[in-house]
């Protein structure tokens, strides 16, 4: 009965439009008085929720991205996306999906990656003569492929959620692979679809412009190599990294561009501040509602009840993928990580699925609700930008869903995509 009251509190509230985080504080709270447990155990675990030492790199890599956003990173990102792969069908579409894997290494989240690549290439497109459901998809699910590179503060969050034992440096690494085919699958939709409406090409700047604009570019790309490496050289931990981005994000912004003005810092600071503010209101939350779920041993009740008619890795995995995509349509990534983490991570290792194969699997299954309505976090901001309804991007939008479908399934099916890299750079 208590498993019972803990998800029928949260899905009511959800439903009737209170914030996730109030919904699982509340949620927790009514179980605990139901089970005649003390209401001072909600207070408990909300603090140590964020006691966790590696979850401090959250904020920092936030505060790095925001300064990269706003200190110019991303104009020369874009430039030097367009100087490489303008020319295709479809130009500026496979501009913006190219300029999201290089932004995504920057900032490491969908949200900031659509706010500042779909921010500027969306107008753009429009204004060329794109559609707009064109330019608001393509943008939206480009957006996605920052989930799975470094500094990817959702793979951080998993492996916190995961009790803190997994390697950050092997779930950066694990994500690369499928981050740029993810990339490949949705450049070659994009080609298509742009073919099929008869949109044009850029033309080619030339190789001098093409090197000019990769000097320009290269110290925000140098952030990327300068998180991974050292991370997975072991020359600092993931918190130590995310300090050294924010440094490096401020001199790279103020000394080197001087874009970084003091205006739009504190506006910076400010909504670096927010962000964090939500992420880590969730975590705290959610850490009560995961203590919950161990205390009723709802891990244990999900491995059973999988085992009593799915027999085999793959079905089982088959059936949590289908299970994260329909959680995904009405919750958002971080909570989803951090409600399901503690119920289908002990159900994969029973069946022997690598707990960092089974992240990414996560994280890209969840980043897909990101795009799907009615709670599609990045499919707000993208038709928000592009001045269009929900239900006019859903429409069109399906030859890139389902591109990001193919992909989800690849890595989780064939999970040397993900394995591979990390075992290589161990030996």
């Amino acid at each position: 009965m208590g498993i019972a009251i803990l998800f029928l509190v949260f899905a009511v509230l959800l439903l009737i439009g209170v914030p996730v985080a109030y919904a699982l504080a509340a949620a927790a709270l009514a179980t605990l008085l139901y089970l005649d447990l003390p209401a001072v155990v909600l207070v408990q675990q909300v603090s140590a929720g964020t006691g966790t030492a590696s979850l401090i790199a959250i904020p920092l890599f936030i505060f790095a991205g925001e300064i990269m956003m706003r200190g110019g990173i991303s104009e020369r990102l874009i430039a030097l996306a367009a100087a490489l792969v303008g020319r295709l069908r479809g130009g500026l579409g496979q501009v913006s999906i190219l300029s999201s894997l290089f932004f995504g290494g920057v900032s490491g989240s969908a949200i900031a990656d659509v706010s500042a690549v779909g921010g500027t290439m969306i107008p753009q497109m429009v204004q060329r003569g794109y559609d707009r459901d064109f330019a608001v998809n393509v943008s939206i699910t480009a957006a996605l492929v920052a989930l799975l590179v470094p500094p990817s503060h959702n793979l951080i969050l998993f492996s916190a959620a995961a009790g803190g034992g997994l390697s950050i440096a092997d779930l950066f690494a694990a994500g690369i692979v499928p981050a740029l085919l993810m990339t490949v699958v949705l450049m070659v939709t994009g080609y298509a679809v742009a073919r099929r409406r008869g949109y044009g090409v850029e033309a080619f700047p030339g190789l001098r412009a093409v090197l000019l604009r990769l000097v320009a570019a290269l110290p925000g790309l140098g952030l990327v190599a300068l998180i991974f490496v050292g991370i997975r050289a072991g020359i600092f931990t993931a918190v130590e990294s995310a300090a050294i981005a924010v440094v490096y994000a401020l001199l790279v912004t103020s000394v080197l561009y001087r874009q970084l003005r003091w205006r739009v810092f504190l506006e910076t600071v400010v909504h670096a501040a927010r962000s964090t503010g939500v992420i880590l209101f969730v975590i705290a939350t959610a850490a009560v509602f995961g203590w919950l779920l161990a205390y009723l041993q709802v891990p244990a009740a999900a491995v059973e009840f999988l085992q009593s008619f799915a027999h085999g890795r793959f079905m089982v995995l088959l059936m949590i993928v289908v299970m994260l995509l329909l959680l995904g349509t009405f919750m958002d990534l971080a909570p989803l990580i951090l409600i399901c983490t503690p119920i289908f991570l002990p159900v994969a290792r029973a069946y022997g699925i690598d707990p960092i194969h089974f992240g990414l699997v996560l994280v890209l299954a969840g980043g897909l609700g990101l795009v799907t309505p009615p709670v599609g976090s990045v499919l707000f901001i993208g038709t928000a930008i592009g001045k269009i309804s929900v239900g006019e991007s859903m429409k069109t939008i399906w030859p890139f869903w389902l591109a990001g479908l193919a992909v989800l399934l690849l890595v989780a099916f064939f999970p040397e995509m993900s394995l591979w890299l990390p075992a290589l750079l161990r030996s």
